[in-house]
């Protein structure tokens, strides 16, 4: 009998996790594909936003604005890459430059601090190679950028050396009230559990519907991305906005915290949930878009395109409440943007609702706050890399030539808790395949340890879920 399960291991059902490890509670985390992170949260703008976007009174908002100001304390914890680079919204004319002061009136009262408007002159001195048909901005210094798959993986390993358990590949196909706990089919094994948290992003309706009316749709909204290589990760110095519409914050332009440039995405309403197809129609979108914001991008530096879903809702705002339904079920969903920003308030929001319906939480007064970071070989002293390399002459050995990774730092990311059991797996965590090449020279190798480390045989290594094989068998 488990206290609570988490339905959904992406950066909502890790933070989440990884805050109610710090009580005594049993707590399971379940995901239905092979990896934490394989959702919306590896495939997104990655930004951590000021938090003026959202409506006034929201729980977009509210949550917006708390989780941008806990992100320094948490990824310092957990050792995660992040960086407080600022955003503006651009304006390319008068009435553009309604909506900026708009937007700076609704951040005021959302509670956003550290925002000014700037003049068309102004902007140029901080941003060199955006359009000269710019009058003006709106600047944020708080936004942020995150690598979000490392950051949901680190909160899973934390949460796990907290004592919670981790079921990957655990699709939940059922689940019935009894009189002291729910029942959950997964697979074809059952589950008790006091207590189920609901954050199944595009699932997260079908989820909640297998035990309490249909309260709310999700609405998946499919996000096409270019990615550039890191010759143009200096293009621009911050997260560069343009005025939003109904569709959204619109084409955006952003460094990443790995040096590289990110542009999209694109905002089109698809019925299918796992549709991440990349598209002709949908580069050429956002490809025009930037042309208009910037000058002189080059194109040819694209090294990578993806496609990721958000999971929206008719009502525009977070769905997080316990279901009057049925008391114990907790829905966190509709987490759209910001929900990459909120996602420390929305875990610590969740214990308060916990609190309110069962009581007060007993401590875990044995809470480890603190993650052993990565492994960067190349980041290294001389002294401390000839170090580890005769403690382990693994690092000693460049797999990826483009990232410059290790097999010593390859062989610690499959063999960590939550640990890679993929090609992408591995990429998320260590970074080979993320260069020029996007695992051309590497990937071979790559397989080829993890074979070795897993145990298996290297053709049921795939690329990333169950159904990306790579290997069908030897040519000669």
């Amino acid at each position: 009998m488990y206290d609570v399960t988490i339905i959904g291991a992406g950066i909502i059902g890790t933070s989440i996790a990884r805050e109610l490890s710090k009580y005594k509670l049993k707590i399971l985390m379940l995901d239905k594909a092979s990896d934490v992170a394989d959702g919306t949260t590896k495939a997104n703008s990655a930004i951590v936003h000021a938090g003026y976007d959202a409506e006034e009174g929201t729980l977009k908002a509210r949550f917006n604005v708390l989780g941008n100001s806990m992100y320094e304390n948490l990824c310092r914890e957990l050792h995660v890459p992040f960086k407080r680079i600022g955003s503006f919204v651009l304006a390319f004319d008068e009435k553009e430059m309604i909506i900026v002061n708009d937007l700076y009136k609704r951040g005021l009262n959302n509670g956003v601090h550290g925002m000014t408007i700037l003049s068309g002159e102004e902007v140029f001195k901080m941003e060199r190679n955006l359009s000269d048909k710019v009058v003006g901005a709106l600047y944020a210094q708080s936004a942020g950028i995150v690598g979000p798959w490392e950051l949901a993986i680190a909160l899973a390993e934390n949460a796990i050396e907290n004592g919670v358990e981790l079921q990957l590949n655990s699709e939940v196909t059922g689940i019935v009230k009894r009189k002291y706990a729910f029942e959950i089919c997964i697979n074809k094994k059952k589950i008790e559990s006091k207590m189920i948290i609901n954050c199944a992003g595009v699932y997260a309706d079908e989820i909640n519907n297998m035990i309490n009316d249909r309260s709310f749709e999700i609405i998946p909204n499919a996000g096409e991305y270019n990615l550039f290589d890191k010759s143009m990760g200096a293009f621009v110095n911050s997260v560069i906005f343009r005025c939003p519409t109904e569709s959204g914050k619109g084409v955006l332009i952003t460094p990443t915290v790995h040096g590289n440039m990110l542009i999209g995405p694109t905002s089109n309403y698809v019925e299918d949930k796992e549709a991440i197809e990349t598209t002709y129609d949908g580069m050429m979108f956002i490809n025009d878009l930037v042309k208009e914001t910037t000058k002189d991008i080059n194109f040819k530096n694209v090294i990578t395109s993806f496609t990721g879903l958000r999971a929206k809702t008719s009502g525009r705002d977070f769905i997080i409440e316990e279901s009057k339904d049925n008391k114990g079920f907790f829905n966190v969903a509709g987490i759209d943007s910001p929900g990459l920003s909120a996602a420390p308030a929305i875990a610590e929001y969740i214990v308060e609702l916990i609190e309110n319906s069962v009581g007060e939480l007993e401590r875990n007064n044995d809470f480890k706050h603190e993650r052993r970071p990565n492994i960067h070989f190349m980041e290294l002293s001389d002294s401390e890399k000839e170090k580890m390399i005769e403690e382990n002459p693994l690092f000693g050995r460049v797999i990826c030539r483009c990232e410059n990774i290790t097999e010593g730092e390859i062989v610690d990311v499959i063999k960590r808790k939550a640990g890679a059991v993929s090609v992408d797996g591995v990429k998320r965590r260590a970074r080979p395949g993320s260069g020029r090449c996007q695992g051309g020279f590497c990937a071979p190798r790559v397989m080829e340890i993890l074979a070795r480390e897993l145990g298996t045989d290297i053709d049921d290594i795939v690329k990333d879920g169950p159904d990306s094989i790579i290997l069908t068998g030897r040519t000669k």
